[in-house]
């Protein structure tokens, strides 16, 4: 393909950028020639699900797509927390309360609407230059500052203790993980997300996405 948007199902275990890198090659060695590709905004490594790429001229427009709002499927598990809010930190026990439902319907009632929340310190926000995750990495104290974002729904799909799956639509800029953080505070629990996928992205859905298969890509 040319210019224009490509629809890929992100597995687990990459990183965004990683994916980029596969499509870029494979898109070249098709083309003959280097072709251009960018993302429109990352998602975790143990995270699965839809990211748009912008091809050739496409990617002027990279922007535009990072500001649309996102539909995620999460499960959080209660009772714990991760240094990093995914399974990929260290987990520690924090607490054997066994919320009702009653109590887990009413908080996430509390986090509808204009929320702020705190982006976690593993992110790919720029700290003046740097990447949060590698300044964390490298042990040194990042502090990023609360931004207000909206939860526009947030509906349980199942509570199972001590998991809780969630379906969230949010705006850009929210970070899920910080949710479940958020979440296991208020319920007095701890909590962090086990996993993640982002099923939309305002009109385009991961059902229409290409897997990297498709490209003949493994790994």
């Amino acid at each position: 393909m040319d210019d224009g948007i490509l629809l890929i199902d992100k597995p687990s275990d990459m990183t965004s950028f990683g994916v980029v890198a596969r499509i870029r090659r494979v898109l070249t060695q098709r083309a003959n020639k280097k072709v251009k590709v960018g993302h429109t905004g990352t998602l975790d490594p143990f995270a699965t699900g839809l990211m748009i790429l912008v091809i050739g001229k496409e990617c002027k427009n990279a922007g535009h797509y990072t500001k649309l709002d996102k539909v995620y499927e999460a499960t959080f598990r209660l009772g714990q927390m991760s240094t990093t809010g995914d399974p990929e930190g260290e987990v520690t026990d924090i607490s054997d309360k066994q919320p009702s439902l009653e109590e887990v319907k009413r908080t996430l009632v509390q986090f509808t609407g204009e929320i702020s929340q705190r982006p976690p310190i593993f992110s790919a926000i720029k700290i003046n230059g740097q990447r949060a995750y590698k300044l964390a990495r490298n042990g040194e104290e990042v502090e990023i500052p609360l931004r207000i974002v909206t939860v526009y729904s947030l509906e349980l799909i199942d509570y199972t203790y001590p998991n809780l799956t969630v379906r969230a639509h949010v705006s850009s800029g929210t970070y899920i993980r910080s949710l479940a953080v958020d979440i296991g505070s208020t319920l007095e629990t701890g909590a962090y997300c086990t996993s993640l996928r982002r099923v939309s992205i305002s009109e385009w859905n991961v059902s229409d996405a290409k897997h990297l298969s498709d490209f003949g890509i493994t790994s």
